[in-house]
């Protein structure tokens, strides 16, 4: 038996659980094994990401003592996407030079 720790965090709470598991569990099974798709409604069964210790992974990722399962939530918005518009309103208030997108050249 191993022992992990599963977790699943939102904005404002965080909920972990403690588990023992049979050697050569895989995350995925981990995560249904713990009971936490239940104590948290907002956690999507069929969509699982999951991750060891901040490293995404696949759901038959088998795990070793001591390993810590995330549950990661789906993105709001696409981070380049983001990267993207910032860059295009800082190109529009004269904030990046309009070619290059760097800051712009004071003489």
């Amino acid at each position: 038996m191993i022992n992990i720790e599963i977790v699943f965090a939102l904005p404002t709470k965080a909920t972990t659980l403690n588990i023992e598991v049979f050697q050569g569990t895989t995350a995925e099974q981990a995560v249904i094994q713990s009971g936490i798709i239940k104590k948290c409604s907002e956690i999507d069964a069929t969509a699982l990401t999951l991750g060891v210790w901040n490293r995404t992974v696949k759901l038959n990722h088998e795990l070793k003592d001591g390993d810590r399962v995330e549950i990661y939530r789906p993105l709001i918005a696409d981070p380049k996407d983001a990267r993207r518009k910032r860059a295009e309103k800082a190109k529009e208030e004269g904030r990046a030079n309009k070619v290059t997108g760097g800051r712009p050249l004071e003489r």
